[in-house]
């Protein structure tokens, strides 16, 4: 089986640099047949015995790569995988060519320098739990990256201000060895080989970057303690919550408003209000490392969050929405946290729906469709807002954030003005408001809403926060003294039923296309699949371009090992898929394709999975 995999039109952070098509380095050919100058310092692969072959013989790690390059200059560049395999470090560890590319304009080959526990002496206490490996991961290749910068056909990808799980650096639990997996645009003259620049970047700058990066002498030990210490607070803070009865925490001090819409760095400046909580809603939690903190604490249930407009709700929202990921120190949310198992909801007008009960929401359609079994292939602003609910909730979401600049109004409200003119008979949606609170007490899923337009859900509210001039304050009490005095409202629902689960067709999500799997990520917004272009634009909680990708080789996986089967529901295939993650979640996605991806939730995969186009729900 034939694969194709790759990015386009990715964001690249903290470092890295987006892929190109092409894979000629440019300038730096010398004449065919002659030798040009090593670099000067820095380790490098020459000739240490056996000369390398064609083809790999099996026996281990081959040696005289060096050599070899330099022996294909002005070959045909399709000469470049016979190189495929392992090649030795004289000084220990190896390069492993993986994936060479067909063409100078075919995507980048696949490189990866494996680096032994002994010679990386990175202190055990930084790797001996999952959480420690993937911060010291982090870190690596954030330094790795700006070892690299500057040499444009070799592309590390390092991340932004979330620390991920990624497949480009790996640290074992077993020896705290380390592998930097990165992709290398093989240099040519046009269709033949350029060896000797070849030479330049796979024996002289990438080990002499492993070298910088990857040793934990080279390193700055303190920084590095610090990366992987703030990291392992942030996700003590995170499992504390629920035996808080919080669903999120945000640090007094904390730093929400970033540098601009495309910069995701804090904002700085005399402008900028570090964040305070209010007294009533102070919590105080013991961390690892930085011991006591206080913050504001958001208690289970229904919570409103008000103000004027500009004075900072949507960025408090926002603050809780990336709350689910680490964050690097420095980042000003490092203490931001929510639960695991928050959903971000919105409003999406032309999105598909395959067989979603929404008829807690939607009922009595003038056509007669059947909102209990309901679908559609251009789904108003309400009905996509209430199908997605349904759907975050059916794989486990417990806490939904909502902002009512994004959100469908009529979905949302409904006041008494528009109930005494258009009859509830006339009136298929039934509003937010009045099933929000059984959602909490029947259900245990909790909302955190953005609310500047509509006093109804003063009413409905266990705690209102005011944002004034981008400080909190409780004003509960006032609120619900304000909702005291009647407004002619009725609710129109007593309660939300639940919801119905659902079983893909996994024929419905194959991959293939002429007999090759492809999985493309297109930035945050699209992954292609198949033959299907999967819009992930309202999925506002994937953090960087290549948690698309992990969502695609997600999803091929669960088709692979057959944890969608026809019989599991999505909710159970995807337990099996968090269960298989859990023990070590790169290795398993590398299965399907060496490439650079981030591992995502399962509900940004169930997202994904709900907007394919030609997905089939068998019920």
């Amino acid at each position: 089986m034939r694969e194709e995999f790759g990015d386009a039109g990715g964001r690249w952070r903290g470092g890295g640099r987006p892929y190109g098509r092409g894979g000629h380095a440019g300038g730096r050919g010398g004449p065919r047949g002659g030798h040009r100058p090593r670099g000067r310092g820095g380790p490098s692969w020459e000739h240490t015995g056996r000369p390398g072959h064609e083809e790999h013989s099996g026996r281990g790690p081959r040696t005289g790569l060096a050599d070899q390059l330099r022996s294909l200059e002005g070959a045909q560049y399709g000469r470049y995988k016979s190189l495929v395999g392992r090649w030795e470090l004289p000084g220990g560890g190896t390069l492993e060519l993986v994936r060479a590319q067909s063409d100078p304009y075919a995507p980048p080959a696949r490189v990866a320098v494996h680096v032994p526990g002994r010679l990386a002496g990175l202190p055990g206490e930084l790797w001996n739990t999952a959480t420690r490996r993937r911060a010291l991961a982090s870190y690596l290749v954030r330094q790795a990256a700006r070892e690299l910068r500057g040499e444009k056909a070799l592309r590390v990808d390092a991340g932004g201000q979330e620390v991920l799980e990624r497949s480009s650096c790996t640290v074992s639990g077993d020896d705290g060895a380390v592998t930097l997996r990165l992709g290398v645009a093989l240099p040519g003259h046009g269709r033949r080989i350029d060896g000797y620049e070849a030479e330049r970047l796979l024996c002289q700058v990438l080990p002499r970057a492993a070298e910088a990066a990857l040793r934990h002498e080279a390193l700055d030990a303190r920084e590095v303690r610090r990366f992987v210490e703030t990291v392992e607070d942030s996700v003590a803070l995170r499992e504390a919550l629920p035996g808080l009865g919080l669903v999120a925490f945000v640090a007094d001090g904390a730093v929400l408003p970033r540098r601009s819409g495309v910069d995701d760095r804090p904002a700085a400046g005399a402008g900028v209000v570090p964040f305070a909580s209010p007294e009533k809603l102070r919590v105080r939690v013991e961390l690892p490392h930085a011991g006591a903190v206080t913050g504001m604490g958001v208690p289970e249930g229904v919570n409103l969050v008000v103000g004027g407009g500009f004075h900072g709700k949507s960025t408090l929202l926002r603050a809780l929405e990336t709350g689910i990921w680490d964050h690097v120190p420095g980042d000003g949310r490092e203490l931001v946290v929510s639960r695991h198992e928050t959903v971000k909801l919105r409003a999406e007008d032309g999105r598909r729906v395959e067989r979603v009960d929404v008829h807690a929401f939607v009922d009595h359609l003038p056509d007669g469709s059947d909102t209990a079994d309901f679908s559609t292939e251009n789904a108003s602003g309400s009905t996509s807002q209430a199908a997605a609910l349904c759907e975050a909730v059916e794989v486990g979401a417990r806490v939904l954030l909502i902002d009512e600049d994004t959100a469908a109004t009529n979905l949302m409200i409904r006041d008494a003005r528009m109930q005494a003119l258009v009859a509830k008979d006339r009136e298929p949606l039934t509003p937010l408001v009045d099933t929000i609170r059984s959602l909490h007490r029947d259900h245990g899923v909790s909302t955190v809403l953005v609310m500047g337009g509509s006093g109804d859900y003063l009413e409905v509210a266990d705690r209102v926060v005011m944002m004034d001039a981008y400080r909190p304050f409780d004003v509960t009490a006032r609120a619900h003294e304000i909702a005291a005095v009647p407004t002619g409202r009725h609710a129109e629902a007593e309660s939300f039923p639940g919801v119905v689960p659902r079983v893909p067709d996994p024929a419905s999500l194959d991959a293939q296309v002429r007999g090759r799997s492809r999985i493309r990520a297109r930035g945050e917004d699209v992954l292609s699949f198949g033959d299907h272009e999967v819009d992930l634009r309202a999925v506002e909680q994937i953090a960087d371009p290549r948690q698309v990708t992990g969502i695609g080789l997600a999803l091929e996986l669960m088709v692979r090992r057959g944890f969608l089967d026809g019989r599991r529901t999505l909710a159970e295939a995807l337990d099996l898929l968090d269960e298989v993650l859990a023990e070590g979640a790169t290795g398993p996605l590398l299965t399907v394709r060496d490439e650079d991806f981030a591992v995502p939730r399962r509900f940004e995969t169930a997202a994904a999975v709900n907007r394919v186009r030609g997905l089939r729900m068998l019920r």
